[in-house]
């Protein structure tokens, strides 16, 4: 059978298989996990079947409370039943889920695992949720790539029905969640071949039903709780066995072997860092080179972390270890260390013991990556180095500079493991300007052919629509497992011109890098307007440098602020990393795919942006001096609260990972005011207002969401100071006879969201 290859999001991988292994679905959507729910949504409408001829129910509940609910009374009435969560909404299925537990139901959640809410909330992913779940009693399999998360989540499944524990099946939320990748798809055959009937029949036929009356939910008194609650050891000690037969059986249909505790370094290493996720992909190539360079490391990832198995964690372990860091991707105030640190401490401590190994290796654990903090190999390495001290640093972080407790690691900033041959583009956009959507085509696109692999990660921040984006895609000829962000690209594509005013966005270019930027003006009039240091970046790096007024193409087909397919048709046009013509058919099929559902209309209007795309893009001559009078933009000024220059100035101008510990107040507590100094500029159209046709009414002041309209009244007078062509119009309201009125706009803070106009009368 010829294995079918595809290009999609951890989030797809998962619920392309979740769909077909289950009877239907209970949702409340909640991000990072929303696409699965989403999917699972859209198929059930189309009408897609399950492995058993039938389609899926999906039903959105009120909150993830009853959606829990509902899953846990689908589960009592025979059907099998998932859902998708994350974060808080995990947190709200917890009732359920020692339910579910407790009673050996066969189940599986599927989570994207995310932050909890603290001094502050996020909507990013690390391992918070996961561990706070980690007492209901539901097994916990970690996935830490794209095809690892398709894999394991048919393997969750197979087991679940055996061992009769449920399983939540987690990856990190949106490093995996949201990371395109290739990968080898599960054909409905060996989905199949993995799922039990007998197994399915039997979960039918534990089902509450009036042919087999019994008595469940009962509450209990001292005298046996304890006892029912012990009954289900002989389950627990068994999974793990299930689990690995199960992946046995995956990879005999498959050839992709996994095991509960996969090892991969140097066979007798002496220093080695345990840890769960997608940091283990960062980890084993950290490892590939440091070994090269002759040092004996290694990394041992969990898979199944709940229930833990000594025995298979103990025989991963080379016996030569000596010296082990443990990562932990999550935070427990208090305890002596976090979880899965106490958890090998505890398996080693009981090995040395019973003298299952000759001496304890010194074990120290540390935290990294919260909230999706970005986890590098340099940070990897400072890991392992860390290791090498003769008193390595407890409870350590990495990623952050921790300037009042001293937890922080010192870091290589330039240590690059990237290897040859990997072509790497960096591209910069505004939420909603099709930037990202481009880009998820553009990796699908080069990972058509066989052999040639993609891989795109997409950075938001919470702002969502109207906020900037940054696409990190890299493409090869070999499979690529880097979940970490790019440190240098051969191209760099500029969406917005005003973010070269206030973002270093040309600090990862490599030399002789091309850049393409949107901009308002020509190639002979676009260099006197970019800031003295992007002029220095470009000049010292010898950047190839590309301009169009991608925005006013845009506008004139009547594409409104989505510039994506015109910057897209650039991007293969210049970049060399398809023939010319070959990358323009590619898009041209890629948008009938992408748009042909919505009209001949909308199809006729992005042909025509790959058409127009090429004759408004030119080549910028490049001086040999820097001649520009501007500067990069004063985000904040110097008056404003100590709190906003320390900490929000430097967010503005995205450097938030440079802020320490020192400057973040303990309480989550912020002085109030703040969008005032956060000019975003991002509107593509602002509105005008004209005195001669307005009536007044204020509605558009009233609806504004970001209040950009201001209507103010004020004494005709004070008009002898204003500057000229201040708009103005006398009141229209009896009684006032010396009163004039005006509406202002402030244009940097509109989001060109259109409401004013649908409201003005």
């Amino acid at each position: 059978m010829t294995e079918k290859i595809a290009t999609l999001d951890g989030n797809t991988a998962v619920a392309y298989v979740a769909y077909r292994v289950n009877d239907g679905c209970a949702i409340y959507p909640i991000s990072p996990s929303s696409p699965m729910a989403e999917l699972a949504d859209e198929w059930s409408a189309q009408g897609q079947k399950n492995l058993w001829g039938a389609v899926p129910f999906v039903q959105e509940m009120q909150a993830e409370g009853g959606a829990a609910g509902a899953l846990h009374g689908s589960l009592q009435a025979g059907a099998l039943t998932t859902t998708y969560t994350a974060a808080q909404g995990l947190l709200l299925m917890l009732p359920n889920m020692f339910k579910i537990a407790g009673e050996l139901t066969s189940c599986v959640i599927h989570v994207a695992a995310r932050a909890l809410a603290a001094g502050a909330s996020s909507i990013f992913g690390d391992h918070q949720d996961i561990m706070a779940a980690r007492t209901t009693g539901f097994a916990l399999l970690s996935a830490g790539s794209v095809q690892e998360a398709h894999d394991l989540a048919l393997v969750a499944q197979a087991a679940t029905l055996e061992a009769r524990v449920p399983f939540i099946h987690f990856t990190d939320g949106f490093r995996t969640s949201h990371e395109v990748n290739t990968v080898a798809m599960l054909s409905d055959e060996q989905i199949r071949a993995m799922i039990d009937d007998d197994l399915v029949r039997a979960h039918r036929e534990r089902a509450m039903s009036p042919e087999r009356p019994t008595i469940r939910g009962t509450w209990q008194n001292p005298d046996i709780y304890f006892q029912i609650r012990e009954t289900v050891n002989p389950y627990y000690h068994a999974a793990p066995g299930i689990v690995q037969r199960a992946m046995d059986r995956l990879a005999a249909l498959t050839g992709r072997q996994y095991r509960l505790f996969r090892y991969d370094g140097h066979p007798e290493a002496e220093r080695v860092v345990v840890a769960m996720g997608s940091s283990a992909e960062t980890l084993r190539a950290t490892v590939g080179r440091l070994n090269a360079q002759g040092e004996h490391v290694g990394v041992l990832q969990v898979l199944l972390y709940r229930p833990w198995s000594a025995k298979d964690f103990l025989a991963a372990l080379p016996a030569s270890v000596n010296r082990i860091a443990v990562l932990d991707r999550t935070k427990e105030p208090g305890a002596p260390a976090e979880p899965l640190c106490l958890d090998v401490l505890q398996t080693l401590a009981d090995a040395a013991a019973r003298g299952a190994r000759a001496s304890l290796p010194l074990v120290v654990g540390g935290r990294y990556g919260l909230s999706s903090k970005d986890f590098t190999p340099a940070m990897a390495k400072a890991v392992f180095d860390n290791l090498k001290d003769k008193e390595p640093r407890r409870g350590f972080t990495v990623g952050i500079n921790d300037d009042v407790g001293g937890t922080s690691l010192p870091v290589e900033a330039d240590f690059d493991i990237e290897p040859p041959g990997v072509s790497r583009a960096l591209f910069f956009g505004l939420g909603a300007d099709g930037t990202v959507g481009a880009n998820k085509n553009t990796a699908k696109i080069l990972a058509e052919d066989q052999g040639r692999y993609a891989q795109g990660y997409f950075v938001y921040d919470s702002h969502k629509s109207g906020a900037e984006t940054v696409s990190h895609l890299r493409f090869g000829d070999a499979p690529i497992a880097a979940p970490y962000l790019l440190q240098s690209a051969d191209f760099i594509g500029v969406h917005k011109f005003d973010f070269l005013k206030k973002l270093d966005v040309l600090r990862s270019a490599r030399k002789g890098a091309t850049v393409l930027i949107n901009a308002p003006y020509g190639a002979a009039a676009v260099w006197d307007h970019l800031p003295r240091p992007v002029q220095q970046h470009i000049i010292d790096k010898e950047l190839r440098l590309f301009v169009i007024d991608a925005s006013s193409v845009a506008q004139g087909l009547g594409l409104g602020p989505r510039v994506n397919t015109i910057l897209q048709t650039c991007y293969f046009a210049i970049s060399g990393v398809l023939p010319r013509e070959e990358g323009i058919q590619r898009i041209r099929h890629s948008i009938e795919k992408s748009y042909g559902e919505k009209g001949q209309a909308v199809l006729q209007k992005n042909f025509a942006a790959v058409d127009t795309a090429l004759e408004h893009l030119h080549e910028v001559s490049v001086p040999k001096t820097v001649t520009s009078k501007e500067e990069l933009r004063i985000l904040v000024p110097a008056d404003a609260p100590d709190q906003i220059k320390r900490i929000e100035a430097l967010q503005f101008s995205g450097r938030g990972d440079e802020i320490p510990v020192s400057a973040i107040p303990v309480d989550g507590v912020y002085v109030g005011g703040t969008t005032q100094y956060e000019k975003r500029n991002i509107a593509f159209s602002v509105p005008v207002w004209k005195p001669d046709l307005c009536i007044q009414c204020g509605q558009c002041s009233i609806v504004c969401p970001h209040a950009v309209i201001r209507a103010k009244a004020y004494d005709g007078a004070l008009l002898k100071s204003a500057p000229a062509g201040f708009p103005s119009a006398p009141i229209n309201a009896r009684g006032y006879p010396d009163k004039r009125y005006t509406l202002q706009i402030a244009v940097e803070d509109c989001t060109g969201c259109g409401i004013c106009i649908d409201h003005c009368p």
